[in-house]
């Protein structure tokens, strides 16, 4: 009790003549501070919802590795969870990080650095005594030497993993194992003997309930059959497993296992057959927005086209697949959107927990300061404003880096879309009543891309579109996207405007007249093209789909009618449909063409624009100077 009495002693000594001045101090800076936490606890709040939820780093870098299936994520943060493991001498976590590295090089096809990893996971597995962690890595180490073609060494490692999860016992991964040495058996065009661990495991699947796993195995049977040349037991399993992995929402499976026997029957010559299942499989991917799917398919059907000799269906199919292929690039932007978040709010996390053993240590010196009185009070809150000036970088940061990602989102999609995902998660899709459509396209442009680079090509590609971009602003139209060597675009949407189709005419008349320039320039650094434009007005229906790599776009009969104009234009010349000649010809002199047929339309009347009626009223409408418009038409 006697230090207790002589610190209580001192403080009441010490306190008259201190106390006026130390409430005026810690007043100040707690106003202060207060203030800037309220506005920082905002901002990190925000943050906090879109993290994963978990005690410390390790586990929340294991989350992220688990939820993210891009395999250079998966290495870039395997990576980290190494080092952290390694720092926090955790076995378990050491081992999951060299697990999920050597998954994901695999993914990428880097099978001896894959080996490396695995082995190490291995390793580690052993020296922990964990029989599970060894099995999955020896099925992982079973599916590499599989890839490299090495026989022995890949049912070596299978029938270790099936050894050590029937030891344990783990029947659901057992049964995963032996379906993935039942796919190496169907890779070696070896079905009967693939048929029998399909057989087992397939009992396990049923015995355990898992569903999506009995689908697959249904789907894997019928491979085996369609090898075997029984198609009737294909057919029939393959329904069997239409109809589970449907149950299931597994229409990804579904349409890999229809192009699968596709490709069977291709090797087999059997080309209506084959023919038969890709279509299928096309079906299925374009009924649920499946687009890599769809894009394989048509590079399947291609193939059989043009084996039975129909050079001009193979040629339409093929350039359906490169339309596709480009689609899932444009969702390229999306994805960097993403990683910067996750990167930036990772950080973010690091930081938090920083933060909490930075206040641990404060708590020890408020012990002190309460010994020693006003030294150490000073002291504490000589530390507070150090950390009210750190924290009020750390917001500026933060405030930077979610303009830079809102910035990136709002050049992806318009304003009031982007508005409408922040801040529901969703866009509900739109109809527009009248909304023109417009359409562009080089003639012959894959002949010219053959003779030119790559570097040649997409610089030449970027200078048109990047000056249509720019004249379409010029016209407050509204950029869809690019397909191929295709642009589109349309008017009178997010916002409807009275006046989008002329807009859209005096926008193509300069894409016109630029598209001229550039090729009498006779440039030798890009390609020269000529090109074709057109125009339909109508209804669409405008919004975003999915809930990855999503993009804006419209759909309707007029986004088809419109590009049927463009198809049955002829070069330099700007053609428009009867709706929109309708809504034009009082201020625009057009040209009648007729009926002309056009692909599942049957005939459609037809208009070439000439130049304006009156450039005047034109100008004066859209604030342009007469002398621009005469430039642009003349």
């Amino acid at each position: 009790m006697k230090p207790l009495s002589i610190i209580s002693l001192f403080l009441k000594q010490t306190w008259e003549k201190y106390a006026i001045c130390f409430a005026l101090l810690i007043g100040l800076i707690s106003t202060s501070y207060s203030q800037h936490t309220s506005r920082n606890d905002s901002l990190k709040h925000k943050i906090d919802l879109r993290l994963v939820q978990q005690k410390d780093q390790l586990h929340t870098l294991k989350l992220l590795i688990q939820t993210y299936h891009d395999p250079d994520f998966k290495i870039k943060y395997s990576d980290k969870l190494i080092k952290a493991a390694t720092e926090s001498d955790s076995l378990d976590y050491l081992f999951s990080g060299y697990l999920y590295k050597g998954q994901a090089l695999f993914d990428k096809g880097n099978y001896k650095l894959a080996l490396e990893n695995l082995k190490q996971a291995a390793q580690l597995a052993s020296q922990g005594h964990n029989t599970s962690n060894l099995a999955m890595t020896y099925s992982s180490m079973g599916m590499v030497y599989a890839s490299l073609s090495n026989k022995s060494k890949a049912l070596d490692y299978y029938n270790q993993s099936l050894d050590l999860f029937k030891s344990i016992p783990d029947s659901l991964h057992y049964a995963i194992t032996l379906q993935n040495k039942a796919d190496y058996y169907l890779n070696q065009k070896m079905p009967d003997t693939a048929l029998i661990y399909l057989k087992e495991s397939g009992q396990i699947l049923k015995s355990v309930k898992n569903n999506r796993g009995i689908g697959n195995n249904f789907g894997l049977i019928g491979i085996a059959y369609a090898q075997k040349g029984k198609p009737e037991f294909a057919e029939k399993y393959m329904q069997q497993a239409t109809s589970i992995l449907t149950a299931n929402n597994d229409y990804q499976g579904l349409a890999i296992y229809l192009l699968c026997i596709s490709d069977i029957y291709f090797e087999k010559k059997n080309f209506d057959t084959a023919l038969e299942f890709a279509n299928r499989a096309l079906d299925l991917a374009t009924n649920y927005g499946l687009k890599e799917q769809i894009s394989d398919a048509y590079l399947k059907l291609s193939d059989i086209e043009k084996s039975k000799g129909n050079a001009d269906k193979a040629y339409v199919l093929l350039k359906n697949h490169i339309i596709y292929k480009d689609s899932l690039h444009n969702h390229l932007t999306i994805q960097q959107i993403a990683d910067t978040r996750s990167e930036f709010e990772i950080a973010l996390k690091q930081r938090e927990i920083d933060g909490l053993n930075h206040q641990k240590a404060n708590q020890k010196i408020m012990v002190i300061a309460i010994v020693i009185a006003l030294f150490l009070t000073s002291l504490g809150a000589l530390g507070l404003f150090h950390r009210f000036r750190f924290i009020q970088k750390t917001n500026l940061i933060i405030e930077k880096e979610m303009s830079r990602s809102d910035h990136l989102l709002n050049n992806i999609l318009p304003l009031e879309t982007a508005t409408e995902l922040k801040e529901r998660g969703e866009v509900k899709a739109k109809r527009f009543e009248s909304v023109s459509v417009l359409f562009t396209d080089f003639k012959e442009f894959t002949i010219h891309s053959e003779h030119l680079s790559p570097e040649q090509l997409v610089n030449s590609v970027n200078y048109y579109f990047s000056k249509f971009d720019e004249i379409i602003g010029k016209y407050s139209l509204e950029k869809i996207k690019t397909i191929g060597d295709s642009y589109m675009c349309a008017g009178g949407l997010p916002f409807p405007c009275s006046n989008h189709p002329a807009r859209m005419v005096l926008a193509a008349f300069e894409i016109v007249k630029f598209v001229e320039e550039s090729r009498k320039s006779g440039s030798k650094e890009l390609a020269h093209f000529d090109v074709r434009i057109g125009i339909n007005t109508g209804p669409v229906v405008a919004g975003v789909v999915g809930i990855k790599k999503f993009a804006y776009d419209i759909w309707g009969d007029t986004v088809n009618v419109a590009s049927r104009m463009e198809s049955n234009c002829e070069i330099g010349r700007v053609n428009v449909s009867e709706n929109t000649y309708k809504i034009i010809k009082d201020s625009f002199e057009c040209e009648y063409r007729g009926e002309i047929k056009v692909k599942n339309k049957g005939k459609l009347k037809m208009f070439y624009v000439n130049q304006p009626n009156n450039i005047n009223v034109i100008s004066n409408q859209f604030s342009v100077q007469e002398k621009e418009i005469k430039n642009i038409v003349l």
